[in-house]
């Protein structure tokens, strides 16, 4: 089982793109594997002959071996026999934890391999959807996302795992149970243990950002049609992305008793879904302009909302951006994206009353609160990135270059 995301522990056998005894040649495509972040399709490093050893729908450790190709290892002289017949890897998780599709989805009568990308194969198994009751509008008739969306409401019930019973031990009525996906899964384990392992602390400070608003209202006037015009929130990731190179200490991590320190700044930037929380990332944002910025988080956070999200697009961040602001959140505190030193979490702009020039007047006000790992960043150097951040975004002109 390959590592395909520097998160990744453990992957789910989608569908295997060759059959057991196939020649394969090197650098062609093997397997579907999901992984906590997404699903991708594996290439060969070896060419040779193919023994499958773990099949549709088994998830393993990374690092298991899934197949064998060429003569490297010995097998069975009826490959696809002992395929068949080998047991459950003992690495894998219980049945509740696995999210692959059901056998109709992948294998429907006749033997023959439904054609469907796989996004619409992971819709399909979480909505219960039967793929080969569906006709793909894609290219070769293979079957797409909106197929899947489009398949009425059978595609659109609860997933089969929801269970309800009855409420007589308690007040609370009938209880409804249902799986976390593998994503859900892994948010709760690495928020869990960020919390229990990280001794993080936090700061806050208050920033205005009448001039940044007022530039963007501008920007946005002379944009033309169909122009991206930069977000606030385009605006913090370069303003972060700066402060972190002028910091260095604090485009870091503590991992495994030793510090490390990043030549690169990346930015993730949370980004909510349907059931779940993705972190895609901004490579080099420090040497990006704040179009390229605005244009490459958009692109992002449309891949992450319709599931097209690969896992190098959510690797290597060495620091995190998590806006609230838009649900009109004033503050909140942000688990640190272990083993990154900080989080940055982002609250609303609002108007509000401040003193101004020696003057009570209307001013529009946020509130940033930057989370720190403390075995890294100690309490000064915290401050002084977010002042940092603060003063970039309070003379928003110095963001365009």
């Amino acid at each position: 089982m390959p590592r395909l995301s520097d998160s990744m522990e453990e992957g789910t056998i989608v569908r295997w793109l060759k059959r057991d005894g196939d020649e394969v040649a090197r650098g062609e495509e093997l397997v579907e594997i999901e992984t906590d972040k997404a699903t991708m399709a594996y290439e060969s490093d070896t060419a040779g002959t193919l023994q499958i050893t773990a099949q549709e729908g088994a998830t393993l450790s990374v690092g298991a071996k899934i197949a064998v190709i060429g003569d490297d290892d010995p097998a069975p002289s009826n490959s696809t026999t002992a395929a068949v017949e080998v047991p459950q890897p003992p690495t894998a998780p219980t049945p509740a934890i696995e999210t692959a599709p059901q056998a109709p989805a992948s294998a429907p009568l006749g033997g023959e391999r439904v054609k469907a990308s796989p996004v619409a194969r992971r819709i399909a198994g979480e909505r219960g959807v039967d793929l080969g009751s569906l006709s793909g509008s894609g290219p070769g008739g293979r079957i797409i996302k909106a197929d899947v969306e489009d398949a009425g409401t059978a595609a659109s019930a609860s997933p089969p795992a929801a269970r309800t019973s009855g409420g007589e031990a308690s007040g609370r009525g009938a209880v409804t149970t249902t799986e976390p996906t593998r994503t859900q899964t892994l948010i709760a384990r690495r928020m869990a243990e960020s919390r229990a392992t990280v001794p993080s602390f936090t700061l806050q400070i208050n920033v205005d950002m009448t001039t940044a608003t007022t530039l963007r209202a501008e920007l946005k006037a002379s944009a033309g049609e169909g122009q991206a015009v930069p977000t606030i929130n385009d605006m913090i990731v370069k303003a972060s992305a700066l402060a972190l190179r002028e910091q260095p200490q604090a485009n870091g991590a503590w991992r495994d008793g030793h510090f490390e320190h990043y030549s690169r700044v990346n930015i993730g930037v949370a980004v909510a879904a349907a059931g779940t929380l993705v972190v895609p990332t901004i490579f080099d944002a420090d040497t990006k302009t704040l179009a390229e910025i605005s244009a490459e988080s958009g692109a992002l956070a449309e891949s992450v909302r319709s599931s097209a999200i690969t896992p190098p697009q959510t690797s290597g961040g060495t620091f995190t951006v998590s806006n609230l602001g838009m649900f009109g959140v004033r503050s909140f505190d942000a688990v640190i994206n272990a083993p990154q030193a900080a989080i940055l979490a982002v609250g609303a702009v609002e108007q509000r009353p401040a003193v101004h020039n020696g003057e009570i007047e209307p001013r529009m006000l946020m509130e940033l609160t930057l989370a720190c790992d403390h075995r890294i960043l100690y309490g000064a150097d915290g401050a002084k990135l977010l002042a940092r951040i603060k003063a970039l975004l309070e003379a928003p002109l110095s963001l365009a270059s």
